[in-house]
């Protein structure tokens, strides 16, 4: 049976340095409307965000009766001297995870996006000119690799790799490319269908190519027209997200009848978790999520 969870980055709580960050709504008000919405779980958000020690943050996900199955760790993978500190961060997580009894949640593993100039300002029309040298991705393939293991041999956590929009690992030709050079038992794919959506992809076509490799699903949805607008603007990543690229699910391009269709024929039985990323301080959060919540239980989950 598929789960459906929710996250902090619907609520605005993003990993990227910004200028908005003092607009984040805290944590304890993100995880009532998480319950209040009809969710039964949460990813951890950036590290700090939530309760570091893990007695505090289970208590606090406890009397709300959610699970946490997941934490966002962005390492910027393509320079080797990154690789060392990103086993350190993903260690750091997963002993969190871990001691407070989530074991069975992921590192969701990414590059550092929106720290490279070029590919954040170019998100959703990336060529391949902007890419990864061959040395270069073999380095980053060993990097993704590198982590997974640490985290595994260390606590027996699983390792998705989250392809984003801004970062390396943004198009289906990147996606490919990563996916061949690293160990399917090791590393496995959270498929984000709006990230896959605005890096040129039809997320349906993913999920037929990756099938078992993907462990982890993110549903988000895309929208064709504020990528347009945004795109006619000269705009970067995170104008495209200002102009709300990632929309409310069911009001863009990404064909969820057809993905709930092929998750339930893959017998997919892990989790789904919304994210509708926003800037801090856009829009209203909870109105979005109880209407995604909605959306899902129209497709009927």
């Amino acid at each position: 049976m598929m789960k459906i969870a929710n996250a902090p980055c619907s609520w605005g709580a993003l990993e990227f340095d910004l200028e908005e960050k003092s607009e984040e709504i805290g944590f304890e008000q993100v995880l009532d409307e998480i319950k209040e919405t009809g969710y039964i779980g949460t990813e951890l958000g950036d590290w700090g965000y939530m309760p570091t020690t893990p007695s505090l943050l289970k208590a606090e996900l406890d009397k709300r009766h959610l699970d946490l199955l997941g934490a966002f760790v962005p390492v910027a993978l393509a320079k080797a001297a990154n690789h060392d500190a990103g086993v350190v961060s993903a260690l750091k997580v997963a002993e969190l995870m871990y001691k407070a009894g989530f074991e069975n949640s992921f590192i969701v593993l990414a590059d550092d996006n929106g720290t490279v100039p070029e590919r954040t300002k170019n998100a959703g029309r990336i060529t391949a000119a902007m890419g990864l040298s061959e040395d270069q991705w073999k380095v980053y393939a060993v990097g993704a690799e590198k982590i997974a293991k640490a985290v595994k041999d260390a606590y027996g956590i699983r390792t998705v790799f989250h392809h984003h929009c801004a970062g390396y690992v943004e198009t289906p030709e990147e996606i490919d490319k990563l996916m061949a050079l690293t160990d399917p038992e090791l590393l496995g794919l959270c498929l984000d269908m709006g990230h896959y959506a605005f890096g040129g992809g039809d997320p349906v076509k993913a999920l037929k190519k990756y099938g078992k490799r993907i462990w982890h699903v993110h549903f988000k949805d895309y929208s064709p027209e504020s990528a347009k607008a945004s795109r006619e603007a000269d705009g970067d990543y995170f104008d495209a997200i200002k102009r709300g690229v990632f929309c409310e699910l069911g009001k863009g391009s990404v064909d969820f009848q057809s993905i709930v269709k092929l998750l339930e024929e893959m017998k997919y039985n892990d989790w789904i978790v919304v994210e509708q990323d926003i800037l801090p301080g856009m829009g209203n959060p909870k109105i979005c999520a109880k209407a995604n919540r909605d959306f899902i239980k129209s497709l009927g989950l």
